[in-house]
């Protein structure tokens, strides 16, 4: 089985793969407090392997998320160029966009065609590059004969005031290939109203569940398990048997 890590505690967003040449590289985490938000994954917008399209309601109106990984053939940036894809109030362009160049990283001497592509994209959304507040490496390479390297950007809508201040983990650069980068989403306040919902021990309602959720265990089919899509398919009917005990 492959996939992605969930915790009950985190929304996960990915898009579902119909092949394994198809599967998703990509995945975004919302933490449950902000599920007033209505945070949902539109793939009627874009329905790519390489992008996460993320929106959400704030104070009755629409905003966008998106998270993007760019292969060394910089695939990504192609496909999006060429679609025309509307994507209004977009407030966050991030991901690993694999190139080098002088415009982010100091370090680096030279400029890459690449990243006018990039800039020309952010542009059409009303997006700047964001410098982080501490200029450090976002790719770190375990080999001496490559030298570390900044491939991992933030791009924010031109009036928001995060831009220009956002922080480059430091704590996590030497437990992580590509080290996280951290950033307020400008949201404005709302009254969130947080609920828990759970089950008393030893109540016949935890009861009446146990044997709910035994019986979907039953009742499952798991007589041919010959390949991957099958076993999914079977992974796939239990989440939603359990989901609507």
């Amino acid at each position: 089985m492959v996939g992605i890590s969930s915790h009950p505690n985190w929304l996960t967003f990915t898009r579902e793969s119909e092949s394994a040449s198809d599967s998703p590289r990509v995945a975004i985490y919302i933490n449950i407090r902000l599920s007033s938000f209505q945070f949902s994954l539109q793939k009627d917008v874009i329905n790519h392997r390489d992008f996460l399209l993320i929106s959400f309601c704030n104070n009755n109106s629409l905003f966008w998320i998106m998270n993007i990984y760019s292969n060394s053939s910089h695939s990504a940036l192609k496909y999006f160029k060429n679609s025309e894809a509307n994507i209004p109030n977009l407030l966050i362009m991030t991901g690993d966009f694999n190139i080098c160049d002088s415009i982010w990283d100091p370090s680096f001497p030279h400029h890459s065609s690449i990243s006018d592509n990039l800039i020309i994209i952010a542009d059409s959304f009303n997006l700047d590059l964001s410098v982080p507040t501490n200029q450090v490496p976002t790719r770190y390479l375990d080999t001496n004969s490559k030298s570390n390297s900044v491939i991992d950007l933030i791009f924010l809508h031109s009036s928001s005031s995060e831009l220009n201040s956002h922080l480059i983990h430091p704590d996590w650069q030497l437990s992580f290939d590509h080290t996280p980068l951290t950033i307020t989403i400008p949201i404005t306040e709302e009254n969130i109203i947080i609920s828990k919902f759970f089950i008393a021990k030893n109540s016949n309602e935890e009861e009446l569940f146990i044997k709910d959720v035994t019986s979907v265990l039953r009742n499952l089919n798991i007589s041919n398990l010959s390949d991957s899509d099958r076993l999914e398919n079977i992974v796939n009917t239990l989440a939603t048997s359990i989901e609507h005990v």
